[in-house]
């Protein structure tokens, strides 16, 4: 149906969220590619695929970076890796259904940069939070709005 792609740093993404992705991507025919650097179980389908590339420090995230284009949809959680991808006109959320955009992603990556700075100092900051029901409302209702917006775009 269209030209915009979906894709998914997939190695750390919730099965729920892969879930929610694999059900839009047959109601819309949207492509998704999951990218990780090992095997990502995937239904079979002509809209979901699956590319498993080499084991290494941001072997997926460069893979995405490369092959994504203005216009896709990317989920991740990986601050650095959505800086890249707003900066390039992808549209990027993450498994929470945050939006990362040109206004807000400088912010996060301050932040980012200040945890693990503080983490490398010994300081014990934990991860976050389990993934909830509310997490995963957020999620899909962002994905909706924006998979209105890339629907759209693709008819005119």
């Amino acid at each position: 149906m269209s030209d915009n792609k979906i894709w998914v740093d997939a190695d750390a993404c919730p099965r729920v969220v892969k879930d929610i992705l694999f059900r839009a991507a047959k109601r819309l025919e949207l492509t998704v590619t999951l990218v990780a650097n090992q095997p990502i179980p995937a239904p079979k389908s002509l809209f979901i695929k699956t590319v498993q590339v080499g084991s290494g420090f941001d072997v997926a995230d460069n893979y995405i970076v490369q092959h994504a284009n203005s216009g896709d949809l990317v989920i991740t959680a990986d601050i650095p890796l959505a800086a890249e991808l707003v900066e390039k006109g992808c549209a990027v959320i993450n498994p929470r259904g945050e939006l990362y955009t040109a206004d807000n992603i400088r912010e996060r990556l301050n932040m980012r940069d200040f945890m693990d700075t503080l983490r490398g100092s010994g300081v014990e900051t934990g991860g976050p939070p389990a993934l909830n029901q509310t997490d995963r409302r957020n999620f899909a209702n962002q994905l909706d709005r924006l998979l209105i917006r890339l629907v759209a775009a693709n008819r005119t």
